[in-house]
């Protein structure tokens, strides 16, 4: 079949990607960014923008010779750039009305066990108003809802599972740690969307995918750090105040964690595992099994230790940005002198240089904020301090010599610039 996947750049759409590839199915990756399409693809990428794409008219030319339809496209809470209510709501019922009136009968909502009107999250609810949609259409539809979705790579919830999991010395945890989910590998959801493109078991069915192991989230975290290889370390229990506080400060500074994230989470994620079972027929994997089955390397260790360190890296940069502009522009008079005389310039030109490059200090401080095109902007910073170190080496070679070391700590910059360039990128 031909197959149109919405979000095959993701977490799951990725998986999802790979898995109906190697059942021979044609799949046609739409993501917004037709770079981020998984590769190796048989099909051209399709580019589609669905904080945009909420009419009708913008799906129906690209259902041309489609068979089926996959939406695992979504974002677990909204930003600037992303609407959450267009990309979960009204580009998905455009999407299932378009695929109506074009005669394309299979489509697969992927959607979530905690998609429920009780859990009161914008993501929940609009997750459930286009799954209520497509439910009351006359497609040939599924819904597919599952827990805590695991992988042999992390993104998103899982991601920051196993850095909590990872931290030195204890493991918090929200509360007493005892909500429960069900995590289910992404093996066992791929069968799932499988079957409910190629047969017509499922079809017209709400599928909860959930693993055999309702587990805790203390579980979980100590078994991920067992997984990693790490040594063991006490739960802490953290009041739920000072979690809401956290998260509460890391949505406004750009941190990794979210509101919505620990609403979902004190929602529940836990289902009927023989109702699944019985439904599609999968004997799932167990939780620990699937640890076992696929085991942590380096790069996972790596990735579950800079989670955390990657905010705190951004923040340094930023604030030495900001400092090294606000301090230079105080000392525009002290300093304007001293570069005209040296470079032989008029003292208007000498300023104006001093004052631009201060300028653009604070810009890399707020496009560091705004993690803006990370590659580019590490470019950026390199450049920079490649300039000011060569003009100070230049006009003032004896600063390489000063027992605080002023040109020696730009190396340091350096590398932390290009280090937060290299794992700034989540996809």
């Amino acid at each position: 079949m031909r197959v149109l996947l919405l979000g095959a750049g993701g977490f799951i759409g990725r998986e999802l990607f790979a898995a109906l590839t190697a059942r021979g199915h044609r799949v046609v990756a739409a993501v917004r960014d037709p770079a981020s399409a998984p590769p190796f693809a048989c099909e051209p990428a399709m580019a589609i923008d669905m904080n945009q794409d909420v009419e009708v008219a913008a799906w129906l030319p690209r259902l041309a010779g489609i068979d089926a339809v996959v939406n695992c496209a979504g974002v677990l809470q909204g930003t600037r750039s992303q609407s959450i209510d267009a990309i979960h709501r009204r580009s998905p019922i455009a999407l299932f009305d378009a695929c109506a009136r074009v005669g394309v009968r299979r489509v697969v909502q992927i959607s979530a066990i905690s998609a429920e009107r009780a859990a009161g999250t914008p993501y929940a609810l609009t997750k459930l108003a286009a799954d209520d949609h497509l439910r009351a259409s006359g497609l040939d539809w599924v819904v597919v809802r599952p827990s805590l979705v695991t992988a042999r790579g992390a993104y998103g919830g899982s991601a920051a599972l196993r850095a909590i999991a990872a931290l030195p010395f204890a493991i918090p945890v929200p509360g007493d740690g005892t909500q429960r989910l069900q995590p289910i590998h992404i093996d066992d959801v791929a069968r799932v969307v499988a079957s409910a493109i190629e047969d017509d078991r499922l079809v017209r069915t709400t599928v909860d995918p959930v693993g055999p192991d309702a587990v805790t989230l203390r579980q979980i975290l100590e078994d991920y750090r067992h997984w990693l290889g790490f040594a063991n370390a006490p739960v802490i229990p953290v009041p739920r105040w000072m979690v809401k506080a956290a998260t509460w400060l890391a949505e406004r500074f750009g941190g990794p964690l979210n509101s919505t994230a620990l609403a979902q989470l004190e929602h529940g994620n836990t289902g009927d595992y023989e109702a699944f079972r019985a439904a599609t027929g999968i004997e799932a994997i167990a939780w620990r099994a699937a640890l076992a089955a696929h085991p942590a390397h380096g790069q996972d260790r790596w990735h579950a230790r800079l989670y955390f360190v990657r905010p705190v890296l951004r923040w340094a940069l930023a604030i030495v940005w900001i400092a090294s502009g606000f301090v230079g522009l105080d000392g525009l008079r002290q300093w304007t002198p001293l570069f005209a005389s040296a470079l032989g310039v008029p003292l208007v030109v000498a300023g104006a240089g001093l004052a631009a490059a201060c300028v653009f200090d604070v810009v890399l401080a707020l496009l560091l904020v705004r993690r803006w095109q990370p590659r580019r902007l590490a470019a950026l910073q390199l450049l920079a301090i490649a300039a000011y170190t060569a003009t100070a080496t230049v006009l003032w070679p004896s600063l390489w010599l000063e027992s605080l070391g002023p040109l020696l700590k730009n190396i340091a910059i350096a590398a932390a610039a290009l280090a937060l360039g290299a794992i700034e990128e989540e996809r």
